[in-house]
């Protein structure tokens, strides 16, 4: 019997070092090796797992069937936005959030609109505690199947006997294979396991998710090839204390990585929303100080969300907070400094709130004028015009530069009834229902708004 040996696995890229090292020589990533136990038979054993998918034959393109990959619908309007139709047979799917965001509650909603026999592998929870989540849920029925066990051998059997036509397995982390040495959760495990999914997936031509962990910093847990090897990376986002969830395409073989899936939870589940902007934009007080409405793309969709500011006059020498929920810290610091330099309004002496309303992360460069007013309303009490949105990026120089799909902003910002905007200089814009009004620095812009003054 083959000795273990003890080895150090890169967690970003997979690759194995004999001895411990501060840099990946495969990746270059620092930091990365965790030390870990291999069997030598692992390379024999994904060999033979290899072998299981039968070879493949060169054909002419134009003679292939397209309609093999033909994506299936699965009955939830946001996730089939995102998927860009629907799931394709074959096919493998990551769905990477934190912990309670709701990833295990939405795939049982998934697994109870889906038309055809279903299999639910949990590998953390017990089987009745699925159960009693899917009663609240009101996703029981014949046609889904619970399996409650960690280990793929067992979990490939349960698949040869209930012959299901979507798998979806919580999580890859959670699945261990008897033949590898490793413990549960290593990089040698979830490799292994998430290879031997991938070949069973593409050999039954069953569409497959897997449901990832992620770690402190936001990103997949385990080895990259993780994501290298399946098809779809979906990336399920939120505030544990909003009840908005997005969705979003890291990777995507079969379609656009473009689009947004939006949704709310509530006590019956996460339910889609078709119109954020209005949900966003509903409990917001126009005449407040401190806020301003702005046109943002979200992908390829436009939504509109109230940026707020609060600042606050401090006393002696201690440097003034600056604190950004749902904005680049980094960014709300260097807006700061334009408006100081090249627009005369100094912020230096007082501490600085900046928010985005409703748990959005926004990182698109158009809000930067439409933060740089709140923070000018906040600070001389002054609210902006309440039938105003505001879009445009902020340079170095004060400068109010053109953004991307700007027609689609204002469309969205004139259908929830809004008549003016602040818009570029530069561009050539057009709006039914809205007056456009340009500005080409930012001192303009706070004229325009009526708060050049203090």
């Amino acid at each position: 019997m083959a000795k273990m040996r003890t080895v150090y696995n890169c967690g970003d890229c997979g690759a194995s070092h004999h001895k411990w090292a501060g840099k990946c020589d495969s990746c270059g990533a620092w930091n990365s090796l965790v030390e870990d136990v291999e069997d030598p038979n692992e390379v024999t054993t994904l060999a033979a797992g290899m072998a299981l998918v039968p070879p493949g034959e060169a054909q002419p393109i134009n003679q292939l069937d397209a309609a093999v990959a033909k994506a299936m619908p699965t009955g939830i309007s946001e996730l089939d936005r995102v998927l860009d139709g629907g799931l394709v047979p074959g096919s493998v799917t990551l769905v990477g959030g934190e912990p309670g965001i709701g990833k295990s509650t939405l795939l049982l909603q998934l697994l109870s609109s889906w038309p055809t026999k279903s299999l639910y592998v949990t590998a953390e929870e017990s089987a009745q505690q699925v159960r009693m989540r899917a009663e609240r849920l009101h996703a029981l029925r014949d046609d889904l199947w619970l399996l409650s066990e960690a280990s793929i051998t067992n979990i490939i059997s349960a698949i040869d006997n209930v012959k299901p036509e979507l798998i979806v397995i919580d999580s890859i982390q959670a699945v261990a294979d008897p033949t590898l040495g490793s413990a549960p959760g290593s990089v040698v495990q979830v490799r292994g396991c998430a290879h031997r999914l991938v070949q069973e997936a593409k050999r039954r031509n069953i569409p497959t998710i897997l449901v990832g962990h992620v770690t402190k910093e936001g990103g997949l847990a385990g080895p990259r090839v993780l994501e290298h090897v399946v098809d779809t990376v979906l990336s399920f986002e939120g505030e544990r204390h909003h009840a908005l969830r997005i969705m979003r395409a890291v990777k995507h073989r079969f379609g656009s990585t473009s689009e947004l899936g939006l949704f709310e939870m509530t006590e019956l589940g996460l339910v889609g929303v078709p119109d954020a902007s209005k949900m966003f934009l509903a409990d917001r007080r126009p005449g407040t100080p401190g806020s301003v409405v702005v046109p943002t793309l979200e992908g390829q969709r436009p939504l509109l969300v109230e940026v707020q500011a609060l600042t606050n006059a401090t006393s002696g020498n201690a440097p003034a907070r600056r604190s950004a929920q749902g904005l680049d810290p980094g960014r709300l610091a260097m807006l700061l400094a334009v408006l100081e330099r090249r627009a005369r309004i100094s912020l230096s002496q007082h501490e600085v709130y900046a928010s985005v309303v409703g748990g959005v992360k926004l990182n698109d460069p158009g809000s930067d004028l439409g933060l740089c007013l709140a923070l000018v309303s906040a600070a001389t009490n002054t609210p902006a015009p309440g039938d105003l949105v505001v879009c445009g990026e902020v340079g170095l120089g004060g400068e109010i530069r053109h953004v991307g799909h700007m027609s689609r902003r204002l469309a969205e910002a004139a259908r929830l009834g809004f008549t003016r905007a602040i818009v570029p200089a530069s561009g050539d814009y057009s709006q039914k229902g809205l007056t456009l009004q340009p500005a080409s620095t930012l001192s303009e812009a706070l004229a325009i708004a009526q708060l050049n003054s203090r």
